[in-house]
């Protein structure tokens, strides 16, 4: 299984997740577990995802993410697990 995190963080307003999750959904991204909180009227999400059905290189779903997360007003990432670990290791 390829897992990757999505983060997502800013102002809340309607329809974050669920723009998220249509792109998801179209790329054929398997959400695995979600957590969302809004503290005091900002937004944060994250979610562990599996990648190994998507035809997408996760180079181009991170892109596509963070091009989304301009459209909406807020701020996604999308690392590979390792990557992700790794960095959080330092």
């Amino acid at each position: 299984m390829k897992k990757c995190i999505i983060t997502v963080v800013g102002k809340d307003k309607v329809g974050i997740i669920a723009k998220v999750c249509v792109y998801l959904a179209e790329a054929n991204i398997n959400i695995l577990d979600i957590s969302q909180t809004i503290v005091d009227g900002y937004f944060n999400m994250m979610a562990i995802v599996d990648t190994t059905d998507t035809t997408k290189e996760i180079a181009v779903v991170a892109s596509d993410l963070a091009d989304l997360g301009k459209t909406i007003g807020v701020n996604i990432q999308c690392q590979r697990e390792e990557i992700f670990e790794k960095m959080h290791r330092l």
